[in-house]
């Protein structure tokens, strides 16, 4: 393939391979890839700091001029990206189209509510309960129908979430369609109380979040990482390889649902009241919008897409009813000029141009901008 040849034949001055199709978030990612240790951690501490700062009136006076911007960080901002995240694990990961993941959002804030209400428990113990719940509710889910492939998946995990919603509706004993009131907040910290304030719900939120990232950073760096690779870019192969296939589908299954658990749960902790139409397909819809916008597999892309995907409809509330259509029209705008996202990794990327529709395929098979991958597809 003679695109290929040339960028093999071209090396730079100091010996390493050039890349065709330069762009400067690629020349970013190839400087960290390079960056010592102490710049990395420089760089870590920046965002810690920045991220604690985030909630100052000077910057929620931009940010969200007709909103409180320090709960519009907490919800939507700061629960759509822990959704994003545990929806990446699944989605860019592993490469599975999943439609219905509003349905662990929905038990991780049940748990709470219904914990909480009627046996007493605390935050603490409904959130580790929470995240259990949820995750066996994607093991449950996922036993019998991962060995479905991607739109008959989308349709299975469409209607897991229906079925969730549609139960909390009907049953009575979980406060049915009337939902349930005096969900129990965490408890003082510090000597600083929840209820009063909505700073320490974001920095809670934002604590699940560096939670989050660690852990998902690690598993992709790991062995299960290797596995969710193989697994999105050719399934039968990798089975061929020796990859137990069906059970690290089912771990993705699992780890995603156990973060769409803990954002419920947090979620819930805040609101005080839920019902199951907190609960629509459009969130699940919403999510996988923010993955994909943000470049799905890669995390910081996946942070963005869901920042975004969160905070554009709040910017613009001084449009009314036209801030949607004008948050949908970006969508498709972005989806038209990068599909890949806007942070894409090479990979992804690479997968795109070879037709999968840049996540492994998940029943997403459509003609990339270019008929062949590029020749670097390890970052």
């Amino acid at each position: 393939m003679k695109g290929n040849e040339e960028v093999a034949e071209k090396s730079s001055e100091n010996g390493k391979p050039a890349r065709a199709g330069f762009h400067p978030i690629d020349g970013m990612r190839d400087w960290w890839a390079d960056a010592p240790h102490w710049q990395r951690y420089g760089v870590y501490i920046l965002l810690i700091v920045g991220a604690l700062i985030l909630p100052a009136p000077a910057i929620g006076s931009f940010m969200s001029p007709d909103s409180d911007w320090t709960s519009v960080l907490i919800f939507p901002v700061g629960i759509y990206i822990l959704l994003a995240i545990g929806l990446n694990i699944v989605v860019g990961h592993a490469g599975m189209l999943d439609l219905g993941f509003v349905a662990f959002f929905a038990i991780g804030a049940y748990t709470l509510a219904v914990m909480g209400t009627k046996y007493g428990w605390d935050f603490w113990g409904c959130l580790v309960l929470g995240i259990f719940l949820a995750a066996m509710s994607g093991v449950i889910l996922g036993a019998p129908t991962l060995r479905l492939r991607g739109d008959y998946l989308a349709i299975v995990t469409l209607g897991f979430g229906e079925i969730v919603r549609i139960t909390a509706t009907n049953t009575d004993s979980i406060g049915g369609a009337r939902g349930i009131t005096n969900v129990p907040h965490p408890d003082a910290m510090f000597g600083v109380e929840f209820l009063l304030d909505p700073a320490p719900y974001y920095y809670l939120v934002l604590a699940a979040i560096v939670i989050a990232i660690v852990f998902s950073v690690r598993l992709h760096r790991s062995r299960v990482g290797r596995a969710w690779a193989a697994i999105r870019e050719d399934e039968d192969a990798a089975e061929l390889m020796g990859v137990p296939t069906f059970k690290f589908k089912l771990l993705a299954f699992a780890i995603g649902a156990m973060l769409g658990g803990m954002a419920g749960v947090v979620y819930a902790s805040k609101a005080v009241f839920i019902e199951p139409n907190n609960f629509p397909f459009i969130l699940s819809a919403t999510i996988l919008a923010a993955v994909v916008l943000g470049g799905a597999g890669n995390l910081p892309g996946v942070i963005l897409g869901a920042f975004l995907v969160a905070w554009l409809p709040e910017r613009f509330r001084i449009v009314q009813e036209y801030r949607i259509l004008f948050f949908g029209a970006v969508l498709v705008l972005m989806m038209a000029l990068r599909p890949e996202g806007l942070l894409p990794s090479r990979q992804r990327k690479a997968e795109l141009r070879e037709g999968t529709g840049g996540m492994g395929a998940m029943g997403a098979e459509v003609a990339g901008p270019d008929s062949e991958a590029s020749a670097e597809v390890t970052k």
